[in-house]
């Protein structure tokens, strides 16, 4: 009697088995593929632009801003509201709100953990200039488009400034101040003064 070697059989659930692991091994590949992503979009929910920001300093970025400005430069700074870029012979203070896109960010991110840090925003660093009598010149934004003034900050208030217009290169003196601005932080697009 002529019949079925013994191990056709075996050889049959082998193949099967064989298979069935290679699907298991698959779908687990899969699921731990999907928990990755899973995670990995639970933790860009988290990220703020300010640490991406924060991460990219020391680098040369560029910042268009909402009013059709640009300005590029080297990323020295990243406060709670406002960033710093170094252009050379001149420093460029950028409140956030006033930035339509960011040029030349890294993928990484840095946490501030200092609450110190964290609280320094906008009007400190405006505050600095005011102390330091500094020439600035500012561009607000508007319907209108962008307005550059330049004169020196006399005052900062909780969510303005008043930019004294002085002839450029003379110290702020009554009698050589031709206007008072109050500019409120709102239309503030950026503040460019002299490096130190």
């Amino acid at each position: 009697m002529q019949g079925k070697p013994p191990y056709a059989g075996r050889m049959r659930w082998d193949a099967l088995f064989h298979d069935m692991e290679g699907q298991f091994a698959e779908a687990d590949r899969l699921a731990l593929d999907s928990e990755i992503n899973e995670r990995a979009r639970a933790e860009m929910v988290g990220l703020s632009l300010e640490d991406r920001l924060r991460a990219a300093v020391g680098f040369r970025i560029a910042v268009h801003l909402l009013c059709g400005e640009s300005a590029h430069g080297e990323l020295t700074h990243a406060g709670a509201d406002a960033l710093v870029l170094d252009e050379g012979p001149h420093q460029v203070l950028i409140p956030y709100a006033a930035a339509a896109r960011y040029v030349g960010l890294g993928r990484y991110t840095l946490q501030e953990d200092s609450r110190v840090r964290r609280a320094i925003g906008l009007a400190h660093s405006l505050r600095c200039l005011a102390r330091d009598r500094a020439e600035i010149s500012v561009t607000t934004a508007g319907s209108g488009g962008p307005v550059r003034l330049a004169g020196v900050i006399d005052r900062v208030g909780k969510d303005y400034i008043d930019l004294a217009s002085v002839i450029p290169g003379e110290d702020r003196r009554r009698n050589s101040v031709s206007q008072v601005s109050a500019i409120p932080f709102a239309a503030l697009a950026m503040i460019r003064s002299r490096s130190s």
